[in-house]
């Protein structure tokens, strides 16, 4: 079977629609209040933004994507380019951690020990 060039992209929309649903669910499980405020677009948005600002850093594997969005959740939606949190900047960009989902779990931790995160 071959798949044609439209049917690839109606598979690879699927599935981060699926994505985007799970971490729907997640984000209001795991940080509820924020989330009712947001409202369901808003949740979307988030998680859009956090997609393309994970894969940015080379982040792609949805385990990895979910806690940049944890972290985004927590620390704010730039939380990356905040000045005031050079150790995110640091991390996402560190050539000697060349594994995305080394980087994002080094990351997820240091986020632990500098504020509250889920997960």
């Amino acid at each position: 079977m071959i798949l044609r060039q439209e049917q690839l992209q109606t598979l690879s929309e699927s599935a981060a629609y699926d994505f985007e649903n799970r971490v729907v669910a997640h984000l209001s499980k795991c940080f509820p209040s924020e989330s009712e405020v947001l409202q369901e677009q808003g949740v979307r948005e988030i998680i859009q933004y956090g997609m393309e600002r994970a894969a940015s850093y080379g982040v792609s594997a949805e385990r990895d994507v979910c806690k940049y969005i944890d972290v985004m959740m927590v620390f704010g939606r730039d939380f990356d380019k905040n000045e005031d949190l050079p150790w995110a900047s640091k991390i996402l960009n560190d050539k000697v951690l060349n594994n995305p989902t080394a980087r994002i779990d080094h990351l997820f931790t240091v986020a632990k020990e500098h504020g509250k995160t889920t997960s």
